[in-house]
């Protein structure tokens, strides 16, 4: 029993440990570096405003409150439902992931997730937070400061 408490305990510090709150610039750079500027039509900036409305930044973000039932996860908010598995809901799982994977500090594997996700008829319409924040909007701000 004790061996099981303890585990409990450092499996809570490795997934602390394991999160990031990136900064804007961080991740912008990042993007770049996976090809995510200008891809499917959307530049950098985009990715980046989405991903500060959706997460703060925050790689561990969890949403459980969804109107359906679903949830979101990670830095991207990516859908219990559509792109990932948790047991909690049936899934699409489009990605082929379990959904604890973009809770995580490395975020590669979120990335060719939303590279598929935005390629669905909705585009980045698929994110709400984008639709009201980024969309049609004057995006310079969110990269204006980074030296990329």
């Amino acid at each position: 029993m004790r061996s099981i408490l303890v585990i409990s305990i450092l499996s809570c510090f490795f997934a602390a440990y394991n999160a990031k709150v990136f900064t804007k610039c961080e991740l912008a750079q990042k993007l770049k570096a996976k090809g995510m500027d200008g891809f499917h039509g959307y530049s950098l900036a985009n990715w980046v405003c989405m991903a500060q409305h959706e997460s703060d930044f925050n790689t561990e973000a969890f949403n459980g409150k969804n109107d359906n039932g679903s949830s979101d996860y990670g830095l991207f908010q990516l859908n219990n439902r559509w792109w990932c598995s948790d047991s909690k809901h049936p899934s699409v799982n489009a990605c082929a992931t379990t959904c604890s994977n973009f809770l995580d500090d490395n975020i590669d594997d979120d990335i060719i997730c939303i590279k598929r996700a935005v390629k669905d008829p909705q585009g980045m319409s698929a994110w709400r937070a984008w639709e009201k924040h980024c969309k049609n909007t004057d995006l310079s701000q969110y990269l204006a400061s980074c030296n990329l």
